[in-house]
């Protein structure tokens, strides 16, 4: 008889305490669903739109991308509580636009919102042909081999790389591009006469650098830039004397500078 009243006083208190759980959670999710309902109504949390005093977005770090376009990817979100705004969403739209390499965005208690923007960082200028092959058109490439088109009224001092066209996949700009970045960093000092860097072939590129006040054309193949340059200028007055008229050389062979471009 003791045993069975003791088993069953152990079932009173399982049901007593599981009891208490289910309260303390029903307790847990109303809380949470007023909190929620607080934090979404109460006017303390609404961000204000750009026209108000004191609009509650701020953003930094944008310099060529449109400020516009930044601005209207939040226009849903004036007016209503920060902690409503998809942050994902947001984040996902900005990444959308030319000119933004990455952005993150914070909310800032108790009714702000900051969003940070990093740029992409252009290293030169492409030539593309326009679809009618009437001409081309200029526009700036990244070194992840992002095409970008120019900001109004900027100044860059990029060489131009040829060999790139828009129906190449990133991946197929991108090696051509860091093969033109290795290229330039390579020749060091070298690097401010070049105007021009050809990487249709990216193990054998071609350079248009100024000698003695000339545009010449010059084969590097895919090695020892510096070197090939440099000792291309320091015998180029004897080489003039023998090629004169000749504006493109083959650096490629270590005992002999060839004029002429065939690359073959």
């Amino acid at each position: 008889m003791a045993r069975a009243e003791q088993t069953k006083g152990i079932r009173w208190r399982l049901w007593i305490n599981l009891g208490l759980v289910c309260v303390a959670l029903a307790v847990l999710v109303y809380t949470g669903r007023q909190v929620r309902r607080f934090v979404a109504t109460d006017p303390r949390f609404t961000l204000a739109g750009p026209d108000d005093r004191g609009a509650g977005l701020t953003m930094d770090g944008v310099v060529h991308a449109s400020r516009y376009r930044v601005l209207a990817t939040f226009t849903s979100d004036f007016g209503r509580s920060v902690f409503l705004a998809p942050i994902a969403e947001r984040r996902r739209r900005l990444l959308a636009i030319d000119w933004v390499r990455d952005a993150s965005i914070a909310r800032i208690w108790p009714n702000r919102m900051a969003v940070h923007i990093q740029e992409r960082k252009p290293v030169a200028f492409v030539n593309l042909p326009v679809p009618d092959g009437r001409g081309s058109r200029v526009m700036l490439i990244d070194a992840e081999g992002v095409l970008l088109d120019p900001p109004p009224q900027s100044h860059f001092a990029f060489p131009v790389l040829s060999g790139i066209s828009d129906v190449q996949s990133e991946p197929e700009r991108r090696l051509r591009v860091q093969a033109m970045l290795r290229l330039m960093s390579d020749l060091g000092p070298l690097s401010k006469d070049v105007s021009e860097v050809n990487a249709a072939a990216p193990e054998n590129l071609m350079i248009v650098t100024q000698v003695d006040g000339i545009a010449l054309q010059l084969v590097m193949g895919n090695q020892r830039f510096s070197e090939r340059v440099q000792n291309f200028i320091e015998h180029y007055p004897e080489i003039r004397r023998h090629s004169a008229g000749a504006r493109a050389f083959d650096l490629r062979l270590d005992d002999r500078i060839t004029a002429g471009t065939d690359t073959q």
